[in-house]
């Protein structure tokens, strides 16, 4: 059985979902961050070097990495909720997968980061959130032009990009100036398997 290392608030609240939607049997292991320092606790080290969380236990394999475990999770369950038939969703698919943590990320992460540095961080700030909304733009289009992000039907890159759009509207500007990528995310909090894991995980501050 799966084991998932899950830190509150954090990007393994996606893996329970995923694994709710995929119906592949589960356990969860929790870990609380520090109240003061909002850090992973020392014990997942002992998971895995990296100390960081989603970890995945699984036949042996120590798996960390939200989109790796994506991947593997997905190919576990026979390709269910992975890449479209169809070339071009296919492919939005897999830049989807990838631009949830290699491009719309790192921008929410810098703002979450500034906005705790009194001073220069404010001074800062003000650069971040123009690079923020480009990327909450190029969502708001995508999603304009299509109900999930890789075409018609749901698929793991919308459970990929369902953490920085929750960061984004919590933190970053993402409001009623953007109605389709809002419709998408209460589209995907109102999803049974997306409550089921909220349950699982606990207290989520993005929901």
């Amino acid at each position: 059985m799966i084991t998932v290392h899950h830190l509150n608030n954090s990007r393994s609240q996606r893996v329970l979902w995923l694994l709710e939607e995929l119906g592949l049997p589960y356990t969860v292991k929790r870990y609380e961050r520090d109240a003061r320092t909002m850090f992973a606790p020392a014990e997942l080290r002992a998971v895995h070097p990296l100390g960081k969380s989603p970890v995945i236990e699984d036949e042996g394999r120590v798996l960390a990495e939200s989109g790796a475990i994506v991947e593997y999770l997905v190919d576990k369950a026979g390709g269910r909720l992975g890449a479209p038939a169809d070339g071009d969703d296919a492919l939005r698919y897999r830049m989807f997968l990838h631009y949830a943590e290699g491009s719309l990320m790192p921008p929410l992460l810098l703002k979450l980061v500034l906005s705790r540095v009194p001073i220069m961080g404010k001074i800062a700030l003000k650069r971040i959130q123009p690079m923020i909304d480009v990327h909450l733009d190029f969502v708001e289009r995508e999603l304009a032009a299509r109900p999930w992000f890789a075409g018609a039907e749901m698929t793991a890159a919308d459970v990929m990009m369902s953490f920085p759009i929750e960061a984004a509207r919590a933190r970053a500007g993402l409001d009623a100036t953007r109605p389709h990528t809002l419709a998408w995310l209460d589209k995907v909090q109102a999803l049974p398997a997306y409550r089921r894991a909220i349950e699982v995980g606990g207290p989520y501050a993005y929901d």
